[in-house]
């Protein structure tokens, strides 16, 4: 069978939610036994979000072959349960980085360089090196910012070529659009559609399928009406309303009759499709439980989309133990006043400190691990946030006054986290990090290996800074354990405070490997742990006799 193209565009504003409807798209065809791969076109220039600020960009996804990736493969890895690589986020900087190369290289002949059609072949020819890489029945393509954009041009011309390459048969096109409600007259509005539509077509693309966002519902009348005014058939006019639970959204789309489209346009031989797993998953997910308070200590909390990998790691390990995860998002740096954290980490169950770069905010996250540690509350260190379990612990166990990172304060005299020495001559900041899959070899009988019941994992990396290994030894005879190892034994890749009741850090991103149904065992045993914390205001978990 011949691999056939779902392309999906999004109109009228940005960050309607492209990014979850992709993935819900493979959900429901990986439901129907249908094999699917998925990429984002981003029109940025940048070579990919490295370095771009998550202020800028939300969370920087790393794939298991170290590839900088878009957000949005989180999404599509979390729904589909598959684990993508670097080809599946291709952006503008990358296309004219490529194309540019080629044209110093000599290999166009002197041509003169285009948009169309070497801009353009290119983008094609990334989409169809994933299709032979993944040899999947279906590839989902999102394309990354609004109909209209000036930088989005030659990906639309791109995508248009598709059909005339691959045939009009096994392309399938789907608009997302907003339909604004003007509250004054109780009414959802159908022209900014209608003019996104417009300006799809006029690049050339008839969309087969217009999904509707909207916080309203929508009645067959407007249905009928962007069905007439788009040249789409009226089934294919479907409504995707804001809900709660990002995950029942592909349970929505396919009651809506998406599936069934999608099978009958693209000549899938409309299988059968089996929700059950994924709606009884979202049912529970919708089924009041205790809550449990945790508290998310980073230096980028005002956009949560920061961290959305490690808020949805928290939730997946919520769900398995019946819990409803309540993150309290503190800023870092409003744990740099004396007291503060007895007043915002007194409720929490338990802290988590994510992954971040610079100094800001460093000093209120060695307090809230030094919290962490004092008053026995469950913490999960992420990246940075194992480096400063290990700072904390290194001035406060081991007295070494002024401990920190090299990163922080390059004249530390007790540099605790230090560059490798093949890192020291980078210059360039972009791509030259340890990235993607590592082992990690787990030592017994620690927290780690009763928390992964295994001897060896793989696991994504996104650092620069190691434990430096010449304050091993001191640190393990005060009670800092490095439980998780490189195979070679030259790097600490999980470290654990002993007699705690879960103080872990590990150098890796295990958030990027938890899935709805399959939390990662990490982020199992540390809620685990912390619903048997009790603390203001919050509920531990009692006996099952009640005593």
């Amino acid at each position: 069978m011949a691999t056939k193209y779902v392309f999906v565009t999004g109109g009228v504003v940005s960050s309607i939610g492209k990014g979850i409807t992709v993935a819900s798209i493979g959900r429901i065809l990986k439901n129907r036994n249908i094999s699917v791969s998925v990429m984002k076109l981003d029109p940025y220039l940048n070579v990919d979000p490295g370095t771009m600020s998550p202020y800028q960009h939300g969370e920087v996804f790393v794939t298991r072959d170290g590839g900088e990736t878009d957000m949005d493969l989180g999404h599509y890895e979390r729904f589909i349960d598959l684990e993508l690589t670097r080809s599946s986020n291709v952006t503008a900087g990358q296309v004219y980085t490529s194309v540019l190369a080629h044209e110093r290289r000599g290999d166009f002949l002197g041509g003169t360089i285009q948009a169309v059609p070497h801009v353009t072949n290119h983008i094609k020819e990334c989409i169809f090196n994933l299709a032979s890489e993944t040899s999947a029945d279906v590839i989902v393509v999102e394309v990354g910012g609004t109909v209209g954009d000036i930088e989005g041009q030659p990906f639309l011309e791109a995508i248009r070529q598709m059909r005339n390459d691959v045939g009009r048969e096994n392309v399938y096109y789907i608009h997302l659009t907003l339909l604004p409600y003007i509250a004054a007259t109780g009414e959802l509005k159908t022209k900014p559609t209608q003019h996104s539509v417009r300006d799809l077509r006029a690049s050339g693309i008839q969309p087969d399928a217009i999904l509707c966002r909207s916080d309203h519902d929508v009645s067959q009348s407007i249905k009928e009406k962007l069905s007439l005014f788009c040249d789409v058939k009226v089934p294919a006019v479907i409504p995707l309303l804001t809900v709660d639970n990002v995950y029942a959204v592909p349970l929505i789309l396919e009651e809506s009759g998406l599936g069934d489209l999608l099978c009958e346009s693209l000549d899938l031989s409309r299988r059968v499709c089996d929700s059950t797993t994924w709606a009884d998953m979202v049912q529970r997910m919708q089924t009041s439980k205790t809550s449990l308070p945790i508290a998310l200590v980073g230096k980028y909390v005002e956009l949560p989309d920061s961290y959305i990998s490690v808020k949805e790691a928290l939730k997946h390990a919520g769900l398995h133990h019946d819990r409803d995860i309540e993150i309290q998002w503190v800023h870092s740096e409003d744990l740099d006043e004396a007291g503060a954290a007895d007043v915002l980490l007194k409720q929490a169950c338990g802290i988590v400190i994510p992954g971040g770069f610079g100094s800001r905010g460093t000093d209120g996250m060695i307090e809230a691990a030094r919290y962490a540690r004092e008053n026995r509350i469950p913490y999960l260190g992420l990246c940075l946030g194992m480096q400063i379990m290990t700072i904390e612990f290194a001035r406060h166990c081991v007295q070494y006054a002024g401990a920190n990172s090299s990163e922080f304060d390059p004249g530390t005299p007790f540099p605790i986290i230090d560059l490798l020495p093949e890192q020291r001559a980078v210059q360039d900041m972009g791509g030259s990090m340890r990235l993607g899959i590592y082992p990690c070899r787990i030592m017994e009988p620690t927290l780690a290996s009763q928390a992964y019941g295994a001897n060896e994992v793989m696991e994504r990396h996104r650092h620069r800074y190691e434990f430096n290994n010449d304050f091993r030894e001191s640190l393990e005879s005060a009670g800092l354990l490095a439980s998780g190892m490189s195979p070679d034994g030259k790097l600490v890749e999980i470290a654990e405070v002993v007699d705690h009741p879960f103080m872990v850090g590990v150098q890796f991103h295990p958030e990027f490997l938890s899935r709805p149904n399959r939390p990662h065992p990490l982020f199992h045993e540390f809620i685990g742990a912390a619903k048997n914390t009790l603390r203001e205001g919050a509920q531990a978990e009692l006996p099952l006799d009640g005593s």
